[in-house]
């Protein structure tokens, strides 16, 4: 009968209608058979599967692992490539874009199409891409694979359709763009070098036709060898040999002369009229040595040789060539020579490339720069070149969210519209000074705010202990406010402290962040064990922060005897729970200090978040595992691997500090363990010395790691075996609690990520010979007070003879994540993965059971099963899967709550899961999420009236009877790793159940709004995002999202009302998604356009006589050189072309929809009669100057007329 009562409570069917009734037997979540389901429950669900659509909106951030830039000095828009294959467009703030290539290989070079709306890519899978950047989504048009050759160099001439593309073997091969299909045109690399020559060129590492003859195009090799041939007699004009390897070229606009960048750090100009020698060599960073010698130097990568209008001198600047002898030769520079003013930009990370950007497009005209894009490696920076100072432009996207490695992430959707004026203008002050005062010069593309724009904030934490937070409104992300939570604490002196060793690369990482938009109560959870409580405030302050010590680490030793304690309860007086106390057993030693000091003295607060409360866990740092505050209540809530801790931040006092075990009583549901008698216990003070020193001696790789697998550049990505195995030893729950079997959890085979925090928990626990010890795990709580009204029994029993003892599964939120170290062997991860050891041996059966707490959450419910009224309550969910219920007695008057003590009431066990819990929500009889109270905010640092007491105001949202329904309470929705269950209270009743997945398990759980209904939304380890109707637990979508979860993904992963999530892509990107159909729909007019019609600006006139004399580039037809008619086909075997999902055709014309057909067809319509009036008004103006030459001529003529030739 168990068994068909477990099988029944698995089975899930979806409903056809939208009405969720828990008598109704297709009801997705099937009711429990041990209780009655109340046949008045009716809420009338919404939501349907065609509400849901899975889709990426935008991604933010710095691109990750850059490899080139391009810029379209018409239209003003930025390309980056990388080294995964993505490709990031940007234009003005709001104008953001990102694509990526199917086959996910780096992207080597970018072209755009000037002022036509694409962009060619060239792939490192020798492929070339055209890219239609006439619609939002930009999307593939053609693709050409090269089959024999290796691709290297590529150059698109302004204005034309025919690429040329050089290769490895130093031949070069032209594309036509419309089409693309190769020519049969190709320029060997035996013809391009002479006959005599018995190497080989090289790579080709340069192409660019003349801006005084497009028909002349100039190859660089990588060896040196640099040729001009002409297309039209193919024949070369010219070669230039040079001893050492060539990087860049770059022409003076006129065309007569070019500058190569070279290995040795030197810059040599060539005249086109003597190419035998170069008519200067410089060493721009090298020194003659004394002896004669050169300095050594690094090479130049590129150069670029540009001339302006306003200067006689032209600017020449370039990457590299520092000496290597320099002490800052170390650094990465950037050169900017004009004249005899040389000046060199130290940055921060190597430079990737740079760009200069000019006001002409053509190639001939004087070039004029105005500023210098770099890439780096990390960071993105613009110069201004105009002034002499060099200023660098403030950046307006936010490409400074990997400042510092982002360890969490959190999402506030709708929230209250004044928290973002007064977060920005808090954080304006914190802007640093010292930019350029001109505008920025990426300014390109159009972009409007959509018609659902609602307040939404993203806030990041860091390793080096900032906040960061961010205006995420309209699909952008603009930098709102930075709090750094180390200047909370004393600056750490090397070697001090126990934890040293352990947390000194970033012991101020943040772990975890809770936020109450509506009180602007802020609490964040470092790495070393500690909590801070900040308050918003509009005004600076000079207080003191106040610190609180709790040890969340019971032994034996801890155990009061009945005689000393015997009719204390163990809920009602804080005192008793301090272990704080002096002289108590549980007191602080020299070894239980924390590892980092709160600062003693009285502090100046600026405007914002200011510090209030620490609350430091100390010696051994256990990190801790949930989190949860409540400003309507003045509480503050947190728990770990041993136990939970309430502190009353009103008035700075712990209330609660047990372990999980105490939470239960005597009404234990578990079988656990003694310790074996043959191991001798160990001291608190012996563990922190040993057992963190063990720990990291054997796993300081994995601990270092564990930053890196989130932060570093390396992006080392982390299978996660989702299999799981039985173990053994487990055994079923016992049927004492709902008379509802469940087996166990089951042990896992390998590491499984954490829902709770982005960084290691570090364990207690030793790791000895492949199986688990726990030095300071509590064996025995005879001596522990007993909870009143609830019968005394055996908490703790041995194993008897043919009975398996249990243990249990760890849970994912104190599970230490191993990631892969080269050194290591498989069998010692497999030795160091934390995983249950399979055997019967006596070490098995010495090891204690631990749970921990995995979620915490204060709100308005029903203390005890059948109370008439809710009151406030902590809802407290384990690692065993295990809710327990804490009522909570709060004075009611204010002046009291400062006062008299705030009282926590015995637990209660309301229900269990399989898995870790992960989420509780709570909705009305009618369906509606019952938000937890809170405080409005009020200034406490603001002007006080002497005339009225300051009251604080709160906000109740408590479930009282619902006189509409007919129905008493509140539904509770609670998710754990497996299943997900809806139980009514107070009678405790479970409504639904449903198995959320069986192969895999929840890392994220939330309950959001959706579509003016709410709903739970799910994210599993294997990728897939599910959501379920809410009450009736039944499937709305399932959609296999990323097929390979890395950690990165499954520790950053969160969900918010309207529909969205994001997490983090990468180690410097933020993806943001929609599950919302609605959303998915209005994408389309949220997102910005990267092309906007711009009229090509013309060629410069250059004058009759200049141009009479050769001074203009002379006319090239290229059709007639490359065509199919003159130049034949090129061999199919040479390159493959693959189509695209469009045709050219639709190129100019896909920008989705009637009305922007109409709109471009307006504005080709009002160009067409722009350029029509501007015609007529040139024809008018050369009528009039022939008119006036032809004056001019006759009175000349007149003039000389009648005189000889030697009179004139």
């Amino acid at each position: 009968m168990k068994k068909f009562r477990k099988v029944l409570d698995g089975l899930s069917s979806s409903s056809p209608g939208g009405v969720a009734s828990p008598s109704c037997g297709s009801a997705a979540g099937t009711p429990t058979a041990h209780a009655p389901t109340p046949l008045d429950i009716h809420v009338q669900e919404t939501l349907v599967s065609e509400n849901f659509h899975l889709c990426k909106t935008v991604r933010h951030g710095f691109p990750y692992q850059p490899t080139c830039l391009a810029f379209d000095p018409v239209q003003k828009i930025l390309a980056i490539g990388s080294r995964t294959g993505g490709i990031r467009i940007l234009g003005r703030p709001g104008v953001d874009c990102y694509s990526q290539h199917e086959s996910g290989a780096a992207v080597l070079q970018l072209q755009f199409l000037i002022n036509e709306g694409a962009l060619v890519t060239a792939c490192a899978d020798d492929t070339l891409h055209l890219w239609n950047l006439r619609q939002r989504r930009p999307a593939i048009l053609h693709s050409l694979k090269f089959n024999r050759e290796r691709i290297t160099f590529c150059h698109l001439p302004f204005q034309s359709k025919w690429l040329y593309v050089g290769t490895e073997r130093g031949n070069t091969h032209i594309v036509n763009i419309e089409s693309f299909v190769l020519s049969g045109y190709v320029i060997m690399w035996n013809k391009a070098i002479e006959l005599a020559t018995k190497t080989h060129p090289g790579p080709v590492v340069h192409l660019s036709d003349s801006p005084k003859d497009e028909g002349k195009l100039l190859i660089g090799f990588e060896s040196g060898t640099v040729v001009q041939w002409d297309l039209r007699a193919k024949k070369v004009d010219f070669r230039i040999y040079y001893d050492e390897a060539i990087h860049s070229v770059s022409w003076h606009h006129e065309g007569k002369q070019f500058m190569c960048s070279h290995s040795d750090g030197s810059l040599t100009v060539w005249n086109l009229r003597n190419t035998s020698r170069p008519i200067q060599v410089t060493y721009p960073h090298g020194k003659i040595l004394k002896d004669g010698r050169k300095e050594s130097c690094k090479p130049i990568l590129k150069v670029e040789y540009k001339t302006s209008r306003n200067s006689s001198e032209p600017f020449i600047i370039f990457s590299g060539g520092l000496s290597y002898d320099k002490a800052g030769g170390r650094r990465p520079t950037l050169t900017i020579m004009h004249g005899k003013a040389i000046t060199v930009l130290e940055m921060d990370h190597p430079i990737v490339e740079f760009l200069v950007l000019c006001d002409t497009p053509y190639s001939n005209e004087v070039q004029d720069p105005y500023a210098v894009v770099v890439l780096l490696e990390k960071d993105f920076i613009v110069v201004d070149l105009t002034q002499s100072n060099f200023p660098i432009f403030e950046n307006p996207y936010p490409m400074d969210i990997h400042e510092s490695p982002v360890t969490c992430t959190a999402y506030f959707a709708q929230c209250p519209p004044d928290i973002i004026p007064i977060l920005y203008s808090i954080g304006a002050k914190q802007k640093k000074t010292g930019y350029s005062h001109k505008e920025w010069p990426v300014s390109g593309g159009t972009w409007t705010l959509g018609s659902q724009t609602y307040p939404e904030i993203i806030v990041t934490g860091h390793a080096d202990g900032t906040v960061k937070f961010w205006d995420a409104s309209a699909i952008t992300l603009q930098m709102l406010y930075k709090l750094k939570t180390s200047k909370v604490f004393e600056k750490p002196k090397a070697g001090e402290g126990r934890t040293t060793e352990v947390l000194d690369e970033d012991p101020y990482a943040v772990q975890m962040v809770s936020w109450c938009p509506h009180s602007r109560l802020f609490c964040v959870v470092g790495i070393s064990a500690h909590v801070i409580l900040y308050r918003f405030s509009k005004h600076d302050a000079n207080t003191q922060i106040a610190s609180l010590e709790v040890r969340l680490q019971f032994d034996s030793d801890d155990a009061v005897s009945p005689s000393e304690n015997e009719n204390n309860p163990c809920f009602s007086d804080p005192s008793s729970h301090s272990p704080l106390q002096p002289g108590s057993p549980g007191s602080a030693t020299p070894d239980s200090v924390p590892g980092l000091r709160v600062k003693s003295r009285a502090l100046r607060m600026p405007p914002g978040y200011q510090a209030e409360l620490v609350v430091q866990l100390v010696c051994p740092p256990q990190q801790i595992t949930s989190l949860d505050i409540n400003s309507a209540y003045g509480l503050l809530a947190f728990g770990n691997c041993n136990g939970v801790a309430v502190v009353d931040y009103l008035q700075k006092t712990i209330l609660m500090c047990v372990s999980t075990l105490d939470l239960y009583g005597a009404a234990d549901p578990y079988q656990r363990l003694t310790r074996s008698p043959r191991r001798n216990r160990q001291s608190t003070s012996d563990f922190c010395m040993r057992g963190l020193s063990h720990f990291y001696s054997d796993s300081k790789k994995r601990i270092r790691t564990s930053y890196q697998s989130l932060t570093e550049l390396s992006d080392n990505q982390v299978s996660i075996d989702m299999e799981r195995t039985k173990s053994p030893t487990s055994v079923p729950y016992p049927s004492s609690l709902h008379n509802d079997p469940r087996s166990m959890p089951e042990p896992l085979a390998s590491l499984r990520a954490s829902h709770c925090s982005p960084v290691f928990y570090l364990l207690d626990n030793d790791h000895v010979n492949g199986h688990c010890t726990s030095p300071t795990s509590q064996p025995c709580s005879m001596g522990k007070p007993r909870i009143p009204g609830v019968p005394e029994g055996p908490r703790l029993t041995r194993r008897g003879p043919g009975r398996p003892p249990f243990r249990k599964a760890q849970s994912a939120a104190c599970m230490e994540i191993s990631l892969p170290v080269s050194s290591h062997t498989e069998a010692e991860s497999r030795e160091n993965s934390f995983s249950r050891s399979r055997s019967s041996s006596v070490s098995s059966i010495d090891r204690d059971t631990k749970e921990a707490v995995t979620t915490l959450q204060f709100g308005e419910s029903y203390g005890r099963k059948g109370e008439p009224l809710p009151s406030a309550c902590l809802w407290v969910g384990t690692s065993l899967g295990v809710v327990l219920l804490l009522p909570i007695s709060i004075p009611a008057e204010d002046e009291d709550r400062m006062e008299e003590p705030v009282t926590i009431g015995p637990s209660s066990t309301v229900l269990m899961l399989k898995g870790s819990v992960l989420r509780f929500a709570f909705l009305d009889c009618g369906g509606a999420l019952i938000q937890s109270p809170y405080e409005v905010w009020r200034d406490p640092n603001g002007p006080e009236d002497p005339d009225r007491t300051r009251r604080r105001k709160l906000v109740n949202f408590s479930p009282w009877p619902s006189h509409e329904a007919g129905v008493d309470g509140h539904m509770a929705v609670v998710c754990s790793e497996k299943q997900a269950k809806v139980m009514l209270m107070p009678s405790q009743t479970v409504l639904f159940a449903h198995n959320v997945t069986e192969s895999s398990f929840i890392l994220r759980a939330d309950v959001v709004s959706v579509c003016s209904s709410v709903c739970l939304a799910c994210f599993c380890a294997n990728g897939h995002v599910m959501t379920l109707s809410l009450p009736s637990l039944r499937p709305l979508m399932d959609i296999n999202y990323l097929p390979l979860t890395d950690m990165r993904i499954a520790r950053t992963f969160v969900f918010t009302n309207g529909g969205q999530a994001l997490y983090l892509s990468s180690p410097t990107e933020i993806q943001r998604i929609t599950y919302s159909q609605e959303m998915a729909d209005n994408l389309q007019d949220m997102l910005g356009e990267l092309f906007t019609p711009i009229e090509t600006p013309e060629a410069q006139n250059k004058g009759f006589l200049k141009g009479f004399f050769g001074g203009n580039a002379q006319p090239f037809d290229r059709e007639e050189l490359f065509g199919e008619a003159a130049a034949g086909k090129a061999s199919r075997s040479l390159a493959q072309h693959i189509p695209g999902p469009m045709g050219l055709e639709n190129m100019k014309a896909a920008a989705g929809g009637v009305v922007g057909d109409l709109a471009r067809a307006r504005i080709a319509l009002d160009q067409r009669g722009e350029r029509l009036g501007e015609l007529e008004e040139r024809t008018a103006l050369m009528m009039n100057s022939a008119e006036i030459f032809s004056t001019h001529a006759h009175q000349v003529m007149l003039k000389h007329k009648d005189k000889k030739w030697y009179q004139l």
